[in-house]
C-alpha cells in the first residue's frame, strides 16, 4: 500500500491578490456564460477604466479585450497619452472616437430650446452619454459586451451619469471603494513585475474632464475622507449619528448620507457587478427608490 501523501495548506491570500483574483473570475464567468467573448471598456486615461481593463485581460486573454478612447475638448494630452500607453502594456487594440462632432450637434440642437441658460451639468452629463452610445453601438455591431468603469465611491453618491457612464452589460469595480481602486491598481503593477497602469495614472488627481480643470474633489470630500464614511454607513449600516460620534465631520456625514440615500434610483438603474465586499449595493442593501418622505 502506498504511503498516504502528505496534506498541504493552501496559503492565505494578501488581500489586494485576493481582491483581484476575485474580480478576474467574475468577470470571466459572467461574460462567457453569457455567450460574450469579447468585450469593450472606454479608456479614459483615468485609473478606473485602467484597472477594468487590467482585470479584463486577464480574465478574458488580450485578444478578447477592445479599448476606446473618446477625447473631447476638456480631454487632457495626458490622459489621451496614458490610455494609449495602457492598452500597448496589456497588449489591446485601442480605436480613438472623438465625442466632439456628436458633442456640438447635441449643443447645435438643444442650442434655441437652452437658450438663455448657461451651461450647467447637462452639458457635462451629454458628454458622458455621447460615449455610452458610442460603446453601445460598438457592442451592438461586433456581438462585444460593454464593461462599465464606475467604482463603489462614486455609485455611493451618485457621482456618475445615469444613462452615459453607467452604460454597459457588466460592472467590474461597482463594489470597490475608490481607495481600494488606487491600492488595486498599484497591485496590477507588482503583481506583473512591470509598468502595466502608467505612473501618472496612479498619480495624477481624479477627474472626469467634463469641464475645464474638472477634479473629483471639487464636488465630493476627499476619498481619504469620503470612504471611511461611506464603509460605515453603506457596509456596516451604522447610523448618520453614530459615525458622527466616531469623529468624523458631521456637515460631511450628514451630506454624505444624504447623498446615498437620495441615489438609490440611479443605482437600482446600473448593471450587476462582481460582490468583493461585506455589503454590496443590490440584493444586500435594499431601500426605497424615493427619499421625499425624509423631507
Amino acid at each position: 500500500m502506498d504511503a498516504p501523501k502528505a496534506s498541504t495548506i493552501t496559503p492565505i491570500m494578501e488581500r489586494s491578490e485576493e481582491l483581484y483574483e476575485a474580480l478576474v473570475l467574475g468577470t470571466r464567468d459572467y461574460v462567457r456564460k453569457n455567450k460574450f467573448s469579447d468585450v469593450v471598456i472606454g479608456l479614459s486615461g483615468g485609473i478606473d477604466s485602467s484597472l477594468v481593463a487590467a482585470v479584463a485581460v486577464d480574465a478574458l486573454g488580450a485578444e478578447h479585450v477592445h479599448g476606446v478612447s473618446m477625447p473631447s475638448r476638456y480631454s487632457s494630452d495626458g490622459s489621451r497619452t496614458d490610455a494609449q500607453e495602457l492598452a500597448e502594456a496589456l497588449g489591446i487594440d485601442i480605436r480613438t472616437i472623438s465625442i466632439e462632432p456628436v458633442f456640438q450637434s447635441y449643443l447645435e440642437i438643444l442650442g434655441p430650446s437652452f437658450e438663455g441658460r448657461s451651461a450647467d451639468l447637462t452639458e457635462e452629463n451629454l458628454q458622458s452619454r455621447c460615449r455610452g452610445q458610442i460603446l453601445m453601438a460598438l457592442s451592438n455591431k461586433f456581438g462585444w459586451m460593454v464593461l462599465t468603469t464606475g467604482n463603489k465611491s462614486e455609485m455611493a453618491v451618485g457621482y456618475f451619469t445615469i444613462y452615459g457612464d453607467s452604460v454597459g452589460g457588466y460592472a467590474v469595480i461597482k463594489d470597490l471603494l475608490k481607495l481600494d481602486v488606487f491600492a488595486l491598481s498599484r497591485h496590477v503593477n507588482e503583481r506583473a513585475g512591470r509598468t502595466i497602469i502608467p505612473e501618472s495614472v496612479l498619480t495624477k488627481p481624479p477627474s472626469a474632464e467634463l469641464r475645464p480643470d474638472q477634479r473629483d474633489d471639487q464636488s465630493l470630500p476627499p476619498y481619504e475622507v469620503l470612504d471611511p464614511i461611506l464603509s460605515l454607513y453603506v457596509e456596516q449600516d451604522r447610523t448618520a449619528s453614530e459615525i458622527i460620534d466616531l469623529g468624523h465631520p458631521e456637515d460631511v456625514v450628514r451630506r454624505i448620507a444624504r447623498l446615498v440615500d437620495v441615489n438609490e434610483y440611479k443605482r437600482r438603474q446600473c448593471p450587476p457587478g462582481v460582490r468583493v465586499s461585506e455589503k454590496a449595493f443590490g440584493k444586500d442593501r435594499r431601500l426605497p427608490i424615493t427619499n421625499g418622505y425624509r423631507g
